[in-house]
């Protein structure tokens, strides 16, 4: 690979091994100016207590290693700095008291939840973007790649006056529309129901699920007002309190903005590039109150199975979709016997496979403690569930435990030894207790976990030591045996500081590590969740790792972000192509590509 002239690309060239004091480096960034509820006398400045930063463990490559002088970041400030307008007496006391909310019973005095700490650098949220012209600054963009990626994410429209955390933030998607190897940038909001209001009114209204009922008077206070507000006509929980800021879908030729903690939202991606919220979707209304944020789709059968989770039996319930997306009955699951946090399951051509892990609703916490209703409850015994896939009722469901395995993502499942035999990979968790409160601390291994459905047996098989998550496969192989998956290297999560490709073909009693090529972004630089793109979507023949591994990358070193397209069969993960964006693309969580024939279609 020749060398980049641009700085910009310095981190995934290929030359210049990196030493360990210039992995060490790092750029702290100042947030100048905010966008809140209440102007600012003074600027927001950036905790002196920085983000733990990298080990110097991997050994990446890059051309040019100087770090420029430091960036400067800046909140958005799209919206003229306001506080929520009250047009009466009742408004001005519910702003009073979530004044004193905020202030004096629940501030935000742990970092975990202390906006001006988790906001800082490429966390900080941006306003959003029109479509916009992208330059490509390194090789070219693949003919396959005729589509959009899109990468979801949170991104809080108002800067929080309480205690904020990362999964608190405001959908937006950011879309890099390509055809005929040119390429756009979007950014826009998913306008679901509590982005409208909010909006509307000109501050947040709804709280925050995972930061705002931390401990019994905090709890009690939110709680009251919630009624207030809904008295007094600000917003209506039955209209959704969501924010659709996790994953996406393609269920029944419709694409979907997805959170669990409320419906589908529809979207439409106009041929510029540029991103519209259809609405809020309950599929003729049988689809009730929420849904799991990762359905997983059968290539073949163009199905879609779901589930949604709940503090109230029945806690899991599984439900599907006909390939024109038309919802199937629930299949309530009443042997669950308390809530469990189900993010994730895996689907073979059989069965669906859920796992039961430690982490669930925590009251006890809540009520004598200061912790957040989700948390770890070490006591409980981890199982993986298996219900056939087209079950009419949980009478077929089955439960294995498994100690010690608690993942919250699944790579992909499959059926061996001639469907006796259920196999599932998946990124395992290896400390629970502070999961959600500490995300610096989380260590997944990767395992295959295979069931023995006559006997009962359970075996696992570690697949590679290294700190990895947000695992993909090539879709085509979703629900069948799988060889090659692809993985973000966590250092420390949620900073993404490269990619691995996954060999699972190694046999069970084969304990190396898996690991068979990596991209290490570089000193500074950090990515997202990985997706696949197959070269030949189309051809049955084609390898399953024929295709590229793309991502977005933001550089904490000079502010900038860029579209990176990596050759999958390569053996580093060589780059074919690197697009600079005209803007950064904060960090986020679960993308989709979506080819330009199902773009026509939605």
């Amino acid at each position: 690979m020749d060398s980049f002239s641009s700085s910009f690309l310095s981190p995934f060239s290929l030359s210049t091994p990196l030493t360990h004091s210039q992995l060490s480096q790092s750029t702290l960034f100042t947030i100048t100016s905010v966008r809140t509820e209440e102007k600012q006398s003074s600027p927001v400045t950036q905790p002196t207590k920085p983000r733990p930063q990298p080990q110097a463990n991997q050994n990446p490559s890059a051309i040019d290693t100087k770090a420029p002088s430091k960036t400067r970041l800046r909140l958005p400030t799209e919206e003229p700095s306001r506080r929520i307008q009250s047009s009466s007496l009742q408004g001005t006391l519910l702003n009073a008291f979530d004044d004193i909310i905020n202030k004096f019973i629940d501030p935000p005095v742990r970092t975990s939840v202390d906006p001006q700490f988790v906001l800082a650098d490429n966390f900080a949220p941006v306003d959003e973007l029109p479509p916009s012209d992208c330059e490509v600054v390194y090789g070219s963009l693949p003919e396959c790649l005729d589509g959009a990626y899109i990468r979801n994410g949170p991104n809080p429209q108002f800067l929080p006056r309480g205690p904020y955390h990362l999964f608190d933030g405001d959908g937006m998607l950011h879309v890099i529309r390509i055809s005929k190897g040119r390429a756009t940038l979007c950014s826009r909001y998913v306008r679901t129901y509590k982005f409208s209001v909010e909006r509307e009114i000109g501050g947040p209204v709804v709280p925050n699920v995972f930061s705002g009922f931390n401990g019994l008077v905090p709890s009690a206070a939110r709680g009251a007002l919630i009624v207030g507000r809904t008295l007094a006509g600000q917003f209506n929980p039955i209209n959704g309190i969501g924010l659709a800021n996790t994953s996406l879908a393609l269920i029944g030729d419709r694409l979907y903005a997805l959170g669990e903690s409320d419906l589908p939202y529809a979207l439409k991606i106009s041929p510029n590039g540029d991103v519209a919220t259809v609405g809020r979707h309950d599929f003729g209304g049988k689809l009730f109150m929420s849904m799991t944020a990762h359905p997983k789709v059968d290539p073949e059968t163009k199905e879609a199975f779901a589930f949604r989770y709940g503090p109230i039996p029945p806690f899991l319930t599984f439900f599907r979709f006909d390939r024109d997306g038309n919802k199937q009955p629930d299949v309530p699951i009443f042997s669950m016997a308390s809530p469990s946090l189900l993010h994730d399951f895996a689907i073979t051509k059989k069965y669906a496979i859920f796992s039961d892990i430690q982490i669930g609703m925590n009251p006890s916490e809540m009520i004598f403690g200061s912790g957040s209703p989700v948390g770890a409850n070490t006591g409980r015994v981890p199982r993986v569930g298996i219900i056939p896939r087209y079950a009419a009722d949980e009478a077929e469901m089955r439960w294995f435990d498994v100690p010690g395995f608690n993942p919250m993502h699944s790579i992909n499942a499959w059926e061996e030894d001639d469907g006796q035999s259920v196999v599932l990979v998946a990124p395992n968790l290896i400390s629970m207790e502070h999961t959600l409160e500490r995300m610096d601390l989380i260590h997944a291994q990767v395992e295959k976990v295979k069931i023995d459905l006559k006997s009962g047996l359970v075996s696992r098989q570690p697949i590679a030591a290294r700190n990895l998550d947000f695992g993909v496969i090539s879709p085509n192989y979703t629900a069948r045996k799988t060889r090659y998956a692809y993985a973000a290297i966590g250092d420390p999560m949620p900073k993404i500081i490269g990619v691995v490709k996954l060999d699972l073909s190694i046999s069970e009693t084969d304990r190396r590590d898996c690991t068979v090529a990596s991209r290490m972004f570089g000193p500074g630089c950090y990515g997202g969740e990985p997706f696949f793109v197959a070269k030949e979507p189309d051809n049955p023949m084609a390898g399953e790792d024929n295709g590229y591994v793309i991502t977005y990358v933001h550089n904490e070193n000079t502010g900038e972000s860029s579209f990176l397209v990596m050759d999958a069969q390569s053996s580093d993960l060589d780059v074919v192509a690197a697009v600079r964006l005209p803007r950064r693309v904060p960090y986020g969580f679960h993308g989709l590509f979506v080819r330009e024939s199902d773009l026509k279609k939605l």
